[in-house]
């Protein structure tokens, strides 16, 4: 398991670290405390109380840099890494994750390519050891740097790992910058509108971040049903609640496909879209 000596690793019931890793059906890898009941709730949701399937979690950095006021204004950037760790020990917990591994790498250092490949090991080794049907992180698109390395960290990890073994899906979720300009033929829409009451009590785990002055828990709800209404203009809603995703499937499976070329076409699509409108 994680080799980092700030790493922090935790397994709700208990079980031994190989079998948490083996039974693990979905992963989530995102780069801070919460990114993954906010992006990754679709896999939170679907392995729910579900005896064959089973969500794990990966967080990359320790926390320490997160804004703060409030109760928290005070508190010192150690301090805020224990505290933003025992509050995503909490939500693996409500959540009933097999394993949350929290990582402890600061924000600094996975955001300089020259830097990263400890990160890349780690999720390397995990990948390996969980080989997970689908993958949840973050896209090439948001506009948060350290989302943005931790993509690059899993894209770079997967592709170590044999052809085989790979996840067969790999989903860039929306966080910082939604992905409703996303043309729909690239478009993932993840129905995240099972067990609301869970995705309440995950988001609500997350004090320091709600308390220390952003109100996550009602904006990822707000988007949740933004996306769902918006979705299509000329359909009757059937579900309440989507999460936006990229799929990175094909840069998991193809070693030569860039990732600035992939994006570009998905940029180009877009823009032909807007122009044929006009």
């Amino acid at each position: 398991m994680p080799t980092n000596p700030n790493a922090n690793l935790y397994i709700p019931d208990g079980v031994i670290a190989p079998e948490a890793q083996a039974r693990t059906s979905h992963l989530g890898i995102g780069a801070h405390q919460d990114d993954l009941e906010f992006m990754a709730f679709h896999g939170i949701s679907s392995c729910y109380e579900q005896p064959s399937h089973w969500f794990s979690g990966i967080t990359c950095t320790d926390g320490g840099g997160s804004s703060r006021a409030g109760k928290f204004a005070d508190t010192t950037d150690e301090a805020m890494k224990a505290i933003r760790l025992a509050e995503q020990r909490k939500a693996a917990e409500i959540g009933k994750y097999s394993f949350i591994a929290q990582l402890g790498y600061s924000s600094a250092t996975i955001k300089d390519p020259a830097q990263r490949s400890a990160l890349v090991d780690e999720l390397e080794a995990l990948l390996l050891t969980t080989q997970p049907e689908i993958v949840y992180t973050h896209n090439p698109a948001d506009k948060h740097a350290s989302h943005v390395a931790v993509f690059h960290a899993v894209i770079e990890a997967i592709r170590r790992v044999p052809p085989f073994s790979r996840p067969k899906k790999v989903y860039g979720c929306e966080v910082w910058r939604d992905l409703d300009w996303l043309c729909d033929e690239d478009k993932i829409a993840l129905d995240v509108s099972g067990h609301p009451e869970l995705a309440k009590q995950l988001n609500d785990c997350f004090e320091s971040q709600i308390a220390g002055g952003k109100n996550y828990g009602d904006a990822v709800i707000g988007r949740r049903k933004a996306n769902a209404t918006f979705y299509d203009s000329h359909s009757i809603d059937t579900v309440d609640q989507l999460w936006f995703a990229m799929d990175l499937t094909d840069l998991a499976e193809d070693d030569t496909l860039n990732v600035q070329d992939f994006v570009e076409a998905k940029l180009k699509r877009f823009q032909e879209a807007v122009i044929q409108h006009l």
